[in-house]
């Protein structure tokens, strides 16, 4: 897992290969590392709770771990990105059915996402596609770095210190803290770029 751990999104024909065996625990694990996050957040902002997008993630993987023996990756077909937005969709479509068809579903103040008949799982699934890749490129060029100067970055950019602030702190001058930041944000751009273009 050596070389795959550095790509932290992108799944692969070889992971998708290994999945086929059902008894590669460290190949779940990886799958499950990767996506339960997405799959959870989308299920929450679709407007369902917490023990519901649970409910959704644990459905989810056991039709990937089902479907996965006889599963073929052709991208004439579709992307594996898209059938899994395809097997999430379903699991929060049809916890959303059984919320409104609950007697204590209904009447619970505004109506969420997930009551919506016309919710977008796609519109969510897509925005959190992109949070979730972001985050990845970003962890994969910080595991790159000298830890100072993602520090640098970190401080700028997250923590939205000033560029005088952060040099002050760490002893440079305010073109070398500009300087590594936007070099940073360029490899994270180009990172999740990578990340994306490697995922089937």
């Amino acid at each position: 897992m050596a070389d795959e751990s550095d790509d932290l999104i992108p799944t692969r024909a070889t992971l998708l290969g290994r999945l086929k065996n059902s008894k590669d625990q460290t190949s779940w694990q990886e799958f499950f590392d990767t996506y339960s996050k997405l799959i959870y957040g989308v299920a929450r902002k679709a407007g369902l709770s917490d023990v519901e997008a649970q409910e959704v993630l644990q459905a989810t993987m056991d039709l990937v771990a089902e479907q996965m023996p006889t599963f073929r990756y052709d991208p004439r077909i579709g992307s594996f990105k898209e059938w899994l937005l395809n097997l999430t969709r379903l699991q929060v479509l049809s916890r959303s059915l059984k919320r409104r068809a609950s007697p204590s579903g209904r009447g619970k103040g505004k109506a969420t996402e997930a009551d919506s008949p016309k919710a977008s799982v796609e519109r969510i699934w897509d925005a959190e596609w992109q949070n979730t890749l972001t985050e990845a490129a970003i962890n994969n060029v910080k595991r790159r770095l000298d830890p100072k100067k993602y520090q640098i970055y970190d401080f700028c950019v997250n923590k939205k210190l000033a560029l005088e602030k952060v040099a002050m702190l760490f002893g440079i001058t305010t073109e070398e803290a500009r300087e590594a930041v936007e070099t940073i944000t360029a490899m994270i751009t180009m990172e999740a770029m990578r990340l994306e273009r490697e995922m089937l």
